[in-house]
């Protein structure tokens, strides 16, 4: 094993080779993994966060083409959830769960389509900002998790009264109101 001294000399000399340009990109770079290395501190000394469980169909996937079958997903995210992910996951262990989860190929095709559009906005939102989409831990759980709360787009609050049955029938989700 190398002497801790030794290392610490010779990243010295290999940091007086770089050029200003450079210093400037391994300063951001050290920045990032300080970042990265306070996150992950973070996680782990306080692993039990409450779950926020969130539908996938009309809540992360926008749906406006409807039901193709479980493992086809043909719609861009609902605006703003990327952003309103990393925020959550602060506070949060976040779930995904649909009707897509107990299905052939649901959770996957789920996963694919999540790397896919975290990717396309980060690449346009973060410009290195952030450390990265892989710090947005996503669970994809195959029964309804042990949620504080749960965010759905069929769903009514209930409040200790029943609905009339009236207000239920004529249930419409946000994106279907006029």
């Amino acid at each position: 094993m190398p002497n801790p001294d030794d290392l610490e000399r010779l990243y010295k000399e290999q940091f007086e080779t770089l050029t200003a340009d450079q210093k400037v990109e391994h300063e951001k770079a050290q920045q990032k993994l300080s970042d990265l290395n306070r996150m992950l501190t973070e996680t782990f000394q306080n692993p039990k966060k409450p779950i926020l469980c969130l539908d996938f169909d009309g809540v992360c996937h926008s749906y406006t083409s409807g039901w193709k079958g479980a493992d086809v997903i043909p719609d861009p995210p609902v605006d703003g959830l990327f952003s309103f992910l990393f925020e959550a996951q602060k506070h949060f262990e976040i779930h995904i769960f649909s009707t897509r989860s107990l299905q052939d190929g649901g959770i996957e095709a789920m996963r694919q389509w999540f790397d896919e559009w975290l990717w396309k906005w980060y690449d346009e939102h973060c410009k290195g900002d952030v450390i990265g989409p892989a710090l947005l831990p996503l669970h994809f759980p195959i029964e309804k998790p042990p949620a504080l709360v749960t965010l759905d787009d069929r769903a009514i609050t209930f409040t200790g009264v029943f609905p009339a049955v009236e207000t239920l029938r004529n249930f419409k989700p946000w994106n279907k109101r006029q």
